[in-house]
């Protein structure tokens, strides 16, 4: 073991004789002071009690039995999209000294470092090992520095890394107290579906876990949080503690909270069906006039309003043409089936967007435009609400727009500014629901915009910050389960479209909540089950992702019931999903009904 000095016996011996030979000599001297002896501050470092004192990103880390370098475990983390699995802890060390960091490694491009330490933050690496190689570096501390956090990860794209006996040498810092329970826990802001929560921060505190019903909700560096994803007229407790390096407080005394009513959804079932009109248009399914339109459908979202150009705002729908649509109604039969649809309780939006209507409010003109003229369609047809359908190019991040909660690309911040607008103009009767495809929200688990470094599509995971600005008014959310690639789930496996397995893994990411981008620090909270249905195509002809009624029911049965769940398992059962949106009304029509008369059996419809 390296140390900074002789060892103590050995200077206290020189010492002495140093003194006896000066006192000989006619002089006098005292000996000098002995230097604090060298240990290993890391915890755990040999992972064999698991990741007891790590901190793993995104999930990444594990502890096997083998391989191993030394005892009976050795890290293993798997570097996954933006994540590159780095695990650390924070170690408390002194100021001006000299620590040798050390580690076994086994994999390609492998890093061991040190930062926070006041001077140079070190690191080095391995470009490949197939067997186990020692990584070593040093550093020296600053004149303030008292903790600095060690780390191993991988790269990004990379395969399996392992480490084991990861060692820190140096001389210890001063011992560590917990810090003291919080004081003074109360709750602010509350909405249907969130309570804002803060309180009195304890001395020598990094960091707080809000607790939720005993259940930790979530974890922060400040004094205030606010917990979302609530159910609307409940009472929630909540408790804080207090953490740093040498672990967590008390929990403090329990504050409770209400939600308010409403929350969205208003007049619509328990469980509901929605679906798409081809009212604007006419494809191979054929038109469907509104008075036509059966009654197993709860929601009926008007395909489309679709800008004058794309950067317009200014969004404008009519009925097809009776050229392309021989047996469209006049406007005055469509306004008056529209009332009779909302006499027998269903609710009609209007969907701006779809596959050919690109929309960007890249200025507050555009912004205050889209307001103005989705205003107007709605007043002229008496319409409950708005369909978010933007698809393409219509939402992206731009580079350096990294936090899905406070978002700062033009696009998006004008988008959310123009929702509450007209949500604060119709009030809560006034229903919003949105129809985002899994690159815009499920992918934003692996990669968030163009990343980092730039490179990525500026569109990943686009949609995260118009959800979660808008969860407080979100009626639904409908993802398009459909013309999707393969996506990683909360297992950190791809999962394809066809079969129950991905409606299953996709709808569970919404109500389970997950890190953006691997990153824990910014985690989606999750929605509530009455905020979800499952987007599918009603036939093959609708599109790619068609799913049998028989596995759209086993997918039905995992998530509110936790059955027929296969080989996924889910984190939660959810019997308040709210139900199943399909492109389109007219398909299921083309296809026998089938896709509605499944929803009907299934929830008793």
């Amino acid at each position: 073991m390296e140390r900074t000095g002789p060892p103590a016996r050995f200077s206290r011996l020189l010492a002495a004789l140093s003194a006896a030979l000066l006192v000989v000599g006619g002089l006098a001297a005292s000996a000098p002071a002995a230097a604090a002896a060298d240990t290993d501050l890391a915890r755990n470092g040999g992972f064999e009690a698991g990741l007891d004192g790590w901190s793993c990103t995104g999930g990444s880390g594990a502890v096997v039995s083998t391989p191993t370098h030394g005892g009976s475990s050795a890290l293993k983390a798997t570097p996954a999209g933006s994540d590159n699995a780095e695990c650390s802890q924070t170690v408390t060390v002194k100021p001006d000294s000299t620590y040798t960091l050390s580690a076994w490694v086994q994999g390609s491009y492998v890093y061991l470092g040190a930062s926070g330490t006041g001077t140079t933050d070190v690191s080095t690496w391995t470009p490949s090992s197939t067997g186990w190689t020692q990584l070593t570096t040093t550093f020296r501390t600053g004149a303030a520095t008292t903790a600095v956090k060690i780390y191993t990860h991988g790269w990004y794209g990379t395969p399996t890394y392992y480490a084991d006996d990861l060692t820190l040498v140096g001389p210890g810092g001063d011992p560590v107290a917990i810090p003291a329970t919080p004081a003074a826990l109360r709750a602010g802001t509350i909405t249907s579906s969130s309570v804002a929560l803060s309180w009195t921060g304890s001395t020598g505190a990094g960091g707080y876990n809000v607790y939720q019903g005993g259940t930790k909700a979530l974890s922060v560096t400040g004094t205030s949080a606010t917990v979302t994803g609530l159910a609307a007229s409940t009472a929630y407790s909540f408790q804080v503690t207090a953490t740093n390096s040498a672990g967590e407080s008390a929990k403090s005394a329990a504050v409770t909270a209400t939600t308010t009513a409403g929350g969205g959804g208003s007049g619509l079932p328990t469980h509901a069906l929605v679906g798409y009109l081809h009212s604007s248009f006419a494809n191979g399914s054929g038109y469907t006039r509104m008075a036509d339109v059966p009654d197993s459908w709860d929601v009926i979202d008007l395909a489309f309003g679709e800008p004058t150009s794309v950067t317009s705002g200014d969004i404008r729908f009519s009925l097809c043409p009776v050229t392309e649509c021989p047996n469209v109604e006049s406007v005055a039969e469509f306004k008056a089936a529209i009332k009779a649809k909302q006499t027998a309780g269903k609710k009609v939006l209007i969907s701006i967007g779809g596959q050919n209507g690109q929309v960007q409010l890249s200025t507050t003109a555009a912004r205050d435009t889209f307001v103005s003229s989705v205003s107007k369609i709605i007043d002229d047809y008496g319409l409950d609400g708005l369909d978010i359908d933007f698809e393409g190019h219509s939402l992206s991040l731009n580079t350096g727009d990294t936090d899905f909660r406070s978002p700062t690309t033009p696009a998006i911040v004008n988008l959310i500014s123009a929702v509450k607008t007209l949500k604060a103009k119709y009030g809560d009767k006034f229903v919003l629901t949105m129809a985002p495809e899994t690159f815009f929200v499920q992918l934003g688990y692996q990669y968030y915009g163009s990343g980092p470094w730039g490179g990525q599509d500026p569109r990943a995971g686009a949609y995260l910050p118009v959800i979660h600005a808008l969860r407080d008014d979100l009626t639904l959310l409908h993802v398009q389960d459909y013309n999707s690639g393969s996506i990683m789930g909360l297992d950190n496996q791809y999962h394809s479209m066809g079969g129950a397995d991905f409606h299953i893994a996709m709808t569970d990411m919404l109500l389970t909540g997950f890190p953006v981008a691997g990153d824990t620090t910014k985690v989606f909270p999750a929605l509530r089950p009455d905020q979800v249905s499952i987007g599918l195509p009603a036939s093959t002809q609708a599109g790619n992702g068609y799913t049998s009624p028989s596995e759209v029911d086993k997918a039905l049965n995992c998530l509110t019931k936790k059955a027929d769940c296969g080989s996924y398992a889910t984190h939660g059962t959810w019997p308040g999903l709210r139900g199943l949106m399909t492109w389109s009304i007219n398909w299921d029509r083309f296809n026998n009904g089938e896709f509605s008369k499944n929803f009907d059996a299934y929830f008793g419809g």
